[in-house]
């Protein structure tokens, strides 16, 4: 009875939502190209990243070597891009990660990234808010961050911010209420913005690269030392690095990559446009490939004219471009780019509030959050309970957390645990793909009919102990390299399945070694080098295993290349560069999830639409073993 009830409760945890294609996604209307897509791409991934970013990463992290930081967490977005492309278009009318992920793996699945999706949305808009009130400040000759600073520093934590930013939270409270009361995204405002941005990132890469100095890409320690002689200590200015391009080393690369890869987050939103493209297998992937490589260079062309303007330990961080023009003598043009800045911003900021309550509207009306939260108004089609402020809405639970994040916590610190939020949801989208591929042939697709299910039925009633013969354990074995038949089978599915499970734990742990002690392992330390190698040689083993396994022979809208390799490339990238997040963020990041367990098992699980109305079986490839 215990098995039987275990067996259940995993059955729950798998089960997923049948396919229900709306209407509206029969006939797209305005079909994209891929200069359509690529346009909105990168109209959606350059944020605030490249302006407030760039000068957090190369004054205390990374230094002039920043370029080669963008350029690995470019390589990483391009990774989960592909994922993402093969990830979204077998069902482009799901327009989210959340939705595919409850179709195609399952409820709990879909919980822990919808969840950490919000997560995400929910601190970049603290972040650019932060980065809008810096900015601003900074603009007016900082006398916010000097009132604020002298007020309450002296009552703030170490771990949150100097001062509390009520500039940021009265800018979230305003806008919040203004799209409360009704407000859409306007096409026409957006396009302004984007060419606002595009006309300052020009005249930032061109005056920055006629007024650089390669010297400061040579800098010594003895350099900042004349420099900053005015100082009596001269640690009060933090880590300064050991000079030349890589003054923070390998490590400063790294760390700096792991932030910088939040200035790549929005590119997958190119994904949710595949209902409107007429060949989303081919526009898709490229335009992801493309847009990454449009933000690299923009990335890449802002943060070396920085470093060569101002050497990178006299960079301001609150405001580097502004700063930067009036370093090389051209203060007018400081004016001109703060202006800019603010206006993108802010433009910025209001897009990103729009993600949000969606997110959490879908998941109320699927029973996962509670049904409240799925009430809308009938003429603003906003949240009923948000527009009144009588209780918890999505709007109002929005607000709070983002007033939260905007006004206690630092910039880089809210750069942080967006990243490490995105770079879980890309993970598990990469792990997505790579379960998927091996398993029993199920066809994605508009006309499939709900009859399908009936025939995975007698799966969830056989009984492996009674059908497997005697010398089925060994028949399991021979199968890890030398399968039986040439289409997947529920066998191969789990067994890639279990697979990949294993594979994540093994590489977490390497990531894990690399990032805390890499120099240990590569200098031959007897331990820590043989636990990296056997760890290498167990993850070569185990992937030989699923490589040798069937794939599924149904055609694909894409593909992803090099299965399963290019997927746990993807894997490991992003779990090592979320490993290079600091403990803090951890923790929030642990809360956080531990908070979403809690509203899932304890509210979720139970309200569920999968389980209440359709009780349909799990995906074959997802059945826990009879015990």
């Amino acid at each position: 009875m215990r098995c039987q009830n275990l067996y259940q409760f995993g059955q729950k945890l798998v089960r997923r939502r049948p396919l229900e294609p709306t209407e509206d996604s029969e006939s797209p209307s305005a079909p994209l190209n891929i200069l359509k897509l690529v346009a909105f791409g990168v109209a959606s991934t350059l944020g605030a990243g490249v302006y407030i970013l760039v000068g957090e990463v190369a004054m205390f992290i990374a230094g002039p070597a920043i370029i080669i930081s963008f350029l690995v967490a470019a390589l990483s977005s391009v990774l989960s891009g592909l994922c993402y492309a093969e990830f979204g278009t077998q069902v482009s009318w799901t327009g989210s990660a959340y939705l595919y992920s409850y179709i195609s793996m399952g409820e709990l699945w879909a919980f822990i990234t919808a969840w950490n999706l919000i997560l995400s949305y929910v601190v970049g808009t603290g972040s650019v808010a932060r980065a809008w009130s810096v900015a601003f400040d900074s603009l007016i000759g900082n006398h916010i961050f000097q009132a604020l600073q002298g007020t309450f520093s002296s009552y703030m934590p170490y771990y949150l911010a100097k001062y509390p930013d009520f500039v940021a939270l009265s800018l979230v409270l305003l806008l919040t209420g203004v799209l409360v009361l009704g407000a859409r995204e306007s096409v026409l405002v957006g396009r302004i913005s984007t060419g606002i941005n595009f006309l300052v990132l020009s005249f930032i890469i061109i005056s920055g690269f006629i007024k650089g100095d390669l010297h400061n890409w040579e800098l010594t320690e003895q350099d900042y030392t004349l420099n900053t002689s005015e100082y009596a200590d001269i640690h009060s200015l933090g880590p300064l690095g050991s000079g030349g391009f890589v003054p923070f080393h390998y490590d400063g690369i790294l760390h700096g990559a792991a932030l910088c890869f939040y200035s790549f987050v929005g590119f997958d939103d190119i994904v949710t446009k595949g209902e409107e493209v007429p060949n989303p297998h081919r526009s898709i992937p490229i335009s992801i490939v493309i847009t990454v490589f449009i933000c690299f260079l923009a990335y890449f062309g802002v943060s070396a004219t920085l470093t060569l303007m101002v050497p990178y330990y006299q960079i301001q961080p609150d405001s580097p471009f502004p700063q930067a023009f009036l370093h090389v003598g051209w203060g007018p043009a400081r004016y001109v780019v703060a202006v800019g800045i603010l206006c993108f911003l802010l433009y910025r900021l209001q897009s990103s509030l729009f993600p949000v309550p969606q997110v959490i509207q879908e998941m109320a009306e699927d029973g996962l959050l509670f049904r409240g939260l799925a009430r809308t108004h009938a003429r603003t089609k906003t949240p009923i309970m948000a527009t009144w402020f009588l209780t918890a809405g999505p709007h109002l639970i929005r607000t709070l957390l983002l007033g939260i994040m905007a006004l206690l916590f630092e910039f880089s610190n809210l750069v942080d645990l967006m990243s490490i939020g995105h770079l879980l949801v890309y993970s598990l989208v990469a792990f997505f793909v790579l379960v998927l591929r091996y398993q029993t042939d199920w066809n994605l697709s508009k006309n499939e009919k709900i009859e399908d299910k009936i025939q995975m039925k007698p799966l969830v009633k056989k009984n492996h102990l009674e059908s497997e013969p005697e010398t089925g354990t060994s028949k399991t074995l021979t199968s890890l390299c030398l399968p039986i038949s040439t289409t997947p089978t529920q066998k191969s599915g789990q067994i890639v399945y279990g697979c990949a499970f294993l594979l994540v734990l093994l590489l977490t742990i390497l990531s894990l070694i690399l990032a805390q002690w890499p120099s240990q392992v590569f200098s031959g330390d007897p331990v820590l080098t043989t636990v990296a190698v056997l760890l290498l040689l167990l993850i070569t083993g185990v992937t030989v295993i699923i490589w040798r396994q069937p794939q599924s022979p149904s055609p694909l809208p894409f593909r992803v290349p090099d299965l399963p390799v290019l997927p746990l490339v993807s894997i490991f990238v992003n779990v090592y560069l979320m490993m290079q997040t600091t403990s803090g963020t951890w923790a929030l990041f642990g809360i956080w999830n531990a908070i979403g367990f809690l509203i899932y098992f304890g509210y979720g699980i139970r309200h569920s639409l999968a389980g209440s109305n359709h009780q349909q079986p799990p995906a074959t490839s997802l059945h826990l073993p009879d015990s």
